[in-house]
């Protein structure tokens, strides 16, 4: 059964050599109780582990069932371990993180016995050495003849044909000593059992056959055995690896005995993981936030086409590209940058198109479109004034437009601003409070776009013509200006409140509602831009009916009555909103206007006589109009001025004589200033000023206390200029009044004659009446509300998302390679202008952050495999218990792999729960932060799935190479760790 040819052992332990074993010839029974005797160092251990399989031999051969095992491989000696040979050690060698049961049981796991075999088996084997009822202890809760027992057990769950027992009872008292004999004697009976002990009178006593080493020979034999040919053959057997499972088992049973560093360990390999879930959350949040803006944002820019454009996004790339660039000279000193006056050379040189937006309309919508699939609304624009009027609570007529009131306190200089910012930025607007809503592309007057942006409050939708709803904020507020404007303040109130702002004092505002009740029981009038005027048959002009009381109250009475339907407010999921407007009407409103325009009395005037101006009475000017020259106007003006009545001349004259030269101002002037300092010409502006109450007297003496000499000279001279004027003309006046209409026309005609040409070409601009209009007769239409639906001023067109805007674009572009040079469509993208900044900003922070991922996964995958590698050391041992039971290298490297992924599961486990408890944390900052309610970093299911799967792939790739240290660690080595 087990025969030993010539046996040698030989160590080498740096350059010395120790020869453990010395040509042992040994064979043995199927069946016998065999002690080894000797000395301490003569080698008893070591031939008990060659002869299981655990040490190899330097020389000579090891016959098993008469084969050799010169050529045993690696899985040949761990199917012999398993199956052949049980291990008694001295110091029991249980591994302690296992309960007694699963102890016994690994030998059979390792032979691949199913678990309920494997559990009836372990059970049967512990009933046999008398610890039934200790199965579920650990070995540190047990005795040392206890656990001895547990180990004799363990040798014989797996029915091996041999044991092999190590001082077993080395550590024992000699009660306990007698007991673990006796059942090794009983052992002994149907199975070889070769026990290596100290003790001369336990071998004496129990054992059947003694044998003495000494210096690593045999030395004496009581009963030598000598096995006959062919009486015994070899089995090839194959042994089952492993199962996962059990792997899984042996190491999660090992964690949680150290859980507080396995908890940090998996914490610390976890961090990589939050960060990566976190960046993914809050990219999912941004990503998921950015998609539902997407139509929002878009509504707010939408694709705006113009009958007259202008290539605004030239002139911003000029600007972008100016500050970006850098000129071409040394660095030696402070150059100038010429950016604004190219970009105003740029504005001044400005393209400007005409797109023939009819042409574009009928093709935009044909039945077949191209631009069907990727359009969510389409609205037209239309030079048309809304001209809307309500009554406040005094019961004064009103327009609700907030112009008219920034008009009443700051003059005409609003008006200019606003025209001026109106020309100069493209996606300008005024200040409106009345508002078109997005129609359906199925005709429906709401969109759909704008019923997901807004909530109804109150009442409904409009469904007719005449019906408007009010849009308040997420507040239920609605700005003080705009109150103004639907009649809910009084002129008074908002005058009052400009005016104490000018002088500078406090405002108090007062917080103010109305019922919803109220807002809808309120009434506008939309009034046609024909129905304001009236033919004046004594002056043959046509009169503006709104700039008298009594006019408007006409006008008002005649326009189409609006009721307000219903209140809408932003809804809570809407990240933009489309309207900007107080009031929303629907184009229903718009075409009806049209429509009414088009029957006009006084339209059908215009049209009538496209030639002549029906404002003034004058025609319009043609191709062939130029204007007089000079000679022509001191002519024409001659021939005015005598056809005037007496009054009319001594009017004239009047303005001309009291008109003071530059000369003579300019002599005034150097006169009064000639024995004056600046001193005394400051103490009489200051008495002046203080005089006509424009400010106090020490807030102009502060105020002209700092000036420099040059810049109160100059303001002294241009107020001391207006007062030489002033002064000149009362007197001129004065000397004039006494004199008759008669004398004043007479000196007219005689002063006449006197001025040059060039003078009469001044007097010819000054006062001669226009001969043309100064209008147009589009302007005119335009003024009276004629409108061609077919041929709109603007196409705004939305969509979903930016790919659709870019399929948009990119089929305006097809049009426009499809027609001719004259229906061209021209357009300035401002959001691809503005997207192509944001999306390098995007790009750089992604790049920064898996930069910062990627370190901090190398970072963790690092420390893992120190981590693992640390395990290796701690369960050193356990490796060499488990090679002792048959475990193969493969086993061994399963084990601590099966602990990897264990720690990476954890570790991703971790990295998923803290990542859910930061993104509570980070949705309460990004709210208060964003004010955003609808921005959440959210971590999706399969992404949280995956940076576990990641987890553990990295924890397992960290653990291979500890993993394969601890496979290749000797066994005999490894058991002799402590």
């Amino acid at each position: 059964m087990l025969k030993l040819e010539n046996i040698s052992k030989v160590y080498s332990i740096g350059d010395t050599t120790v020869k453990a074993l010395q040509e042992v010839n040994l064979e043995f029974r199927k069946s016998e109780f065999v002690s080894v005797l000797g000395q301490s160092g003569c080698g008893k251990t070591t031939l008990l582990n060659i002869i299981g399989g655990l040490d190899a031999y330097s020389d000579g051969d090891l016959y098993i069932n008469g084969k050799s095992t010169k050529e045993y491989k690696d899985r040949d000696w761990d199917v012999y371990r398993n199956r052949r040979i049980g291990f008694v050690f001295q110091n029991y060698n249980l591994i302690p993180h296992q309960s007694v049961l699963q102890n016994v049981e690994l030998a059979l796991t390792l032979s691949g016995v199913s678990p309920a075999e494997r559990k009836r088996r372990a059970k049967e084997a512990l009933g046999k050495v008398g610890l039934s009822d200790q199965i579920n202890k650990k070995p540190n809760q047990m005795s040392g003849g206890q656990m001895q027992r547990v180990a004799i057990a363990r040798a014989l769950v797996n029915d091996p044909e041999i044991i092999l027992a190590d001082e077993p009872t080395g550590a024992l008292d000699s009660e306990t000593s007698v007991q673990v004999m006796e059942i090794l004697k009983e052992i002994s009976k149907d199975r070889l059992i070769i026990m290596v002990t100290h003790n001369p009178e336990l071998a004496e006593k129990y054992s059947s056959r003694i044998i003495k080493l000494l210096d690593g020979k045999v030395i004496s034999d009581t009963d030598p055995y000598k096995e006959e040919k062919g009486e015994v053959k070899h089995k090839s057997e194959k042994k089952k690896a492993m199962s996962f499972a059990t792997a899984t088992g042996l190491s999660l049973n090992n964690l949680l005995t150290k859980k507080a560093r396995t908890f940090l360990t998996s914490f610390a390999g976890s961090i990589g993981i939050i960060g990566i879930a976190l960046i993914l959350s809050v990219s999912q949040g941004v990503q998921a936030y950015i998609d539902s803006v997407q139509e929002d944002t878009l509504s707010t820019y939408p694709i705006t086409l113009e009958a007259e454009s202008a290539d605004y996004g030239e002139i911003l790339n000029t600007i972008m590209g100016e500050v970006s660039s850098s000129g071409a000279h040394e660095n030696d000193a402070v150059y100038s940058n010429s950016t604004m006056f190219k970009f105003l050379n740029a504005l001044s040189t400005m393209n400007k198109y005409e797109n023939n937006l009819g042409a574009f309309k009928e093709y935009l919508e044909k039945d077949d479109s191209p631009f069907s699939p990727y359009i969510s609304g389409v609205s037209y624009s239309y030079d048309f004034d809304i001209n809307l009027y309500s009554k406040d609570s005094n019961d004064e007529i009103i327009k609700a437009d907030i112009m008219e009131l920034l008009t009443a306190v700051y003059g005409d200089s609003m008006k200019e601003m606003q025209s001026t910012s109106m020309s100069m930025m493209p996606m300008g607007s005024g200040i409106n409070v009345f508002e078109e809503m997005l129609p359906s592309l199925s005709g429906e007057p709401i969109s759909e776009l704008l019923r997901e942006q807004y909530d109804v409050v109150y009442g409904h939708w409009p469904e007719s013509y005449n019906e408007i709803v009010l849009v308040v904020n997420e507040n239920n507020e609605i700005a003080d200006l705009s109150l103004y404007a639907l009649g809910l303040k009084t002129r008074e109130d908002m005058m009052e409140a400009m005016d104490a702002y000018l002088k500078g004092e406090e405002i108090k505002a007062e917080t103010e509602k109305w019922s919803y009740e109220e807002i809808t029981n309120r009434e506008y009038r939309l009034v046609l831009p024909s129905d304001r005027f009236k033919y004046n048959e004594q002056t043959g002009e046509y009169q503006d009916l709104t700039e008298t009381e009594t006019g408007l109250s006409l006008v008002y009475e005649k326009g189409i009555v609006l009721k307000v339907s219903g209140i809408i407010r932003p809804s809570e999921n809407a990240t933009a909103t489309m309207l900007k407007g107080s009031i929303g009407y629907t184009k229903l409103l718009t075409e009806k206007a049209i429509a009414a325009s088009e029957n006009n009395l006084m339209v059908k005037a215009q049209l009538q006589d496209e030639t002549i101006d029906i404002f003034t009475g004058l025609p319009f000017k043609t191709n062939d109009y130029k204007e007089p020259s000079a000679e022509e106007k001191a002519t024409l003006i001659t021939e005015y001025f005598g056809g005037l009545a007496a009054d009319e001349k001594a009017n004239i004259y009047t303005d001309i004589m009291s008109t003071p030269s530059k000369e003579y101002v300019d002599g005034a002037l150097s006169q009064a200033f000639s024995n004056m300092s600046r001193a005394d010409i400051q103490a009489q502006i200051i008495e002046g000023i203080a005089a006509s109450g424009e400010v106090d007297k020490s807030t102009a003496e502060e105020y002209f206390a700092d000036m420099s000499d040059e810049d109160f000279m100059n303001f002294a001279e241009s107020r001391y200029r207006e007062m030489i004027e002033a002064k000149y003309r009362e007197s001129v006046k004065a000397q004039l009044a006494p004199m008759s209409i008669e004398m004043l026309s007479k000196q007219f005609d005689a002063m006449i004659p006197t001025f040059d040409g060039e003078k009469k070409a001044e007097l010819y601009d000054l006062y001669m009446p226009p001969t043309v209009s100064e209008s147009t007769l589009k302007e005119n239409l335009k003024k009276l509300g004629v409108v061609d639906l077919d041929s709109p001023s603007a196409i705004n067109i939305y969509t979903k998302t930016f790919e659709d805007k870019d399929f948009i674009t990119a089929e305006i572009d097809k049009y426009n390679d499809g027609t001719t040079e004259e229906n061209e469509i021209r357009y300035t993208d401002y959001m691809g202008i503005m997207m192509s900044s944001i999306t390098t900003i995007i790009n750089a922070i992604s790049y920064v952050l898996i930069a910062f991922v990627a370190i901090s996964l190398v970072v963790s995958s690092i420390m893992i495999g120190i981590i693992t590698y640390i395990s290796v050391l701690e369960r050193t041992k356990e490796i060499g218990i488990l090679r002792a039971i048959g475990a193969s290298k493969k086993d061994i490297s399963r084990v601590f792999n099966a602990e990897t992924l264990i720690v990476g599961l954890a570790s991703g486990a971790i990295g998923i729960g803290m990542t859910l408890v930061f993104n509570v944390i980070i949705n309460i900052i990004l709210h208060a932060v964003t004010g955003i309610p609808t921005l959440n970093a959210v971590l999706p299911m399969a992404a949280a799935v995956i940076l576990v799967v990641i987890s553990m792939l990295l924890t397992f790739i960290a653990g291979l190479i500890p993993s394969k240290i601890a496979a290749k660690k000797n066994p005999v080595e490894a058991l002799r760790t402590e």
